[in-house]
């Protein structure tokens, strides 16, 4: 099968010059760049990266909103044969710091956001840190990167002294599909975060299963809403990787995506397809849909059987309306759909599919078109993955879903350990997830083995991490992490002992864990944030090993 991938950089280099003169990445009222101007701009990367003395295989971490200047600075950094290292955003520095330092990054380019909260002392051994939008040296380490940085205009136009042409466009081509072209962290915090090595035939074939399932239906030149960070998977495949190798144009909500901001957005831009986490879409339709409908006429007409198909089509074409009025289908994945919205589209008919996947596959697993969808699963094994469920019974009895196939990771960088656990011999993925698979192959999460819970963007978030911190807080004894509906909330159990040491009362408890709360806030995330501190009376049950049995309070 690894012979018949095509080199991945081949694929950049021919869509930039069949695309030339197309509009390729849009920064929502902002700039556009057309592709021949993505190509320049990688080509003076590629300078920059040559004379301050990058070499091929060294690792490139990118952290910042998405915008169009990310996506050239990631684009560059493969085609000159380096290693993306996409960093979220939203991470807190001291996870910024701990992902640059372990991935061995040379070089870091920050979005203006990031640039204010990272300290570059807690990242010694980078060459230098890059300012996105304009590629100034927010810092620089070596004479060589300083020199190259200021000189830049002069060796670009020494390189191309006529102006700078298609034919000009050649790219590093990777030596083997399994060669590494990017590292993408799941966490940011020491001892949970775990750096996936993507290899260059994963991102091919995530690419490929794209071609092969929108290829068809989404045109060059048609539009897409980039709403997913592009420093997770799921959004750089398939609001980004796909697209601009397809030749569509891509706009970036560059400030914080509100679903005021999303649904002005959709208005203006008229998407061809949407790929969303549930909570964007949940949120629309309650602001936008439900209102028009929730009144006691339309409950009426929809209850008579020979008007209600009609309202059905009309209601969906409102919601349709809601996100541009052009689209083909909404493809959501990242967590759970909620059953009250997942219902009313289903009865609508309303073209909405729901994928699965993981970082760990670049990311796609399962999949369907919104026609041959089942309602409540996740789709089938996609293009060139084969899925099965680890049960003695996958139809009635839930296992551990396992992958495999092109997507495949080549384990996580630096840990052997949990490549181990991770990948077996038979090169099978064990997701970690629980599921079970119908007769016809379609898959149904019923729940994660392991305790990783999903923030409202789909970022992983890791409750035993939050807990941690949590414990080592005034008067916490044990503390356990759950979500409910899109809210995390603290279960404490506090040091009564200590409390009657020291008179306080029920109330005093109550001030004390509330300002634990707030002092936890601080540290962690804005998607990692406590909504509340629920105050338990008796210790947590507890297996043999004294570990909490989560799953009683989950």
């Amino acid at each position: 099968m690894e012979n018949n991938v095509p080199s991945f950089n081949q694929i950049i280099q021919q869509s930039i010059i069949d695309n030339w003169d197309l509009d390729a990445l849009t920064d929502y009222k902002g700039a556009t760049l057309q592709f021949h101007d993505v190509a320049r701009k990688i080509e003076k990367l590629h300078i920059l990266f040559e004379n301050c003395g990058v070499e091929r295989g060294d690792k490139i971490a990118l952290c910042g909103r998405n915008s169009s200047q990310w996506a050239v600075a990631f684009l560059a950094t493969l085609t000159y044969g380096a290693v993306a290292v996409p960093i979220l955003h939203e991470f807190m520095a001291e996870q910024i710091h701990n992902i640059v330092n372990h991935s061995d990054a040379k070089l870091l380019f920050v979005g203006d956001h990031v640039a204010t909260q990272i300290d570059p002392m807690q990242m010694p051994h980078l060459e230098g840190i890059i300012n996105n939008p304009d590629y100034s040296l927010m810092i620089s380490r070596t004479d060589k990167l300083t020199y190259a940085r200021e000189h830049l205009n002069e060796l670009y136009g020494k390189k191309f002294p006529k102006y700078f042409r298609k034919e000009h466009v050649h790219y590093y081509i990777e030596q083997s599909p399994e060669e590494l072209a990017m590292i993408n962290y799941t966490s940011g915090t020491t001892g949970f975060s775990k750096g996936v090595m993507v290899p260059y035939r994963a991102l091919w074939s995530n690419y490929d299963f794209a071609e092969h399932v929108l290829g068809k239906i989404i045109g060059r030149g048609d539009r897409i809403i980039s709403i997913l960070p592009m420093a997770h998977m799921y959004g750089m495949a398939f609001e980004f990787i796909f697209e601009f190798l397809h030749g569509c144009h891509v706009y970036y909500l560059n400030r914080i995506p509100s679903p005021a901001i999303i649904a002005q957005a959709f208005a203006d831009i008229k998407p061809k397809i949407i790929i969303a986490v549930p909570l964007v879409i949940e949120k629309i339709i309650r602001k936008k849909v439900f209102p028009k409908i929730q009144n006691n006429r339309m409950r009426l007409l929809l209850a008579m059987p020979v008007i209600s198909k009609k309202v059905r089509e009309m209601i969906c074409k409102e919601v349709i309306k809601a996100f541009g009025g052009e689209l083909y289908e909404v493809i959501i994945g990242g967590a759970a759909f909620n059953q009250e919205v997942e219902s009313f589209l289903k009865r609508i008919e309303f073209p909405y599919t729901v994928g699965y996947g993981a970082t760990e596959c670049a990311p796609i697993i399962c999949y369907r078109d919104w026609k041959t969808f089942a309602k409540g699963s996740c789709g089938q094994a996609a293009y060139h993955m084969e899925v099965k469920i680890n049960s003695s019974d996958p139809a009635n009895k839930p296992g551990e879903i396992l992958a495999r196939g092109l997507n495949v990771m080549l384990g996580y960088y630096k840990n052997e350990e949990a490549t181990q656990e991770t990948l077996d011999k038979e090169g099978w993925y064990h997701t970690g997830d629980l599921g079970t698979m119908d007769y016809d192959g379609n898959v149904y999460i019923n729940g994660r083995s392991k305790n990783m819970l999903l923030g409202p963007n789909g970022q992983n978030i890791y409750p035993e991490e939050i807990e941690d911190k949590l414990n080592s807080m005034t008067m916490v004894v044990e503390s356990v992490v759950v979500q409910r509906d899109t809210k995390l909330v603290g279960l404490v159990y506090p040091d009564y002992d200590e409390a009657k040491n020291m008179n306080f009362n029920e109330e005093d408890v109550k001030n004390i864990m509330e300002q634990n709360r707030l002092q936890l806030n601080e540290l962690l995330p804005a998607y990692e944030k406590i909504a509340e501190i629920e105050i338990r009376t008796e210790e947590f049950e507890k297996t043999p090993k004294r570990s909490i049995k989560r799953f009683l309070y989950t």
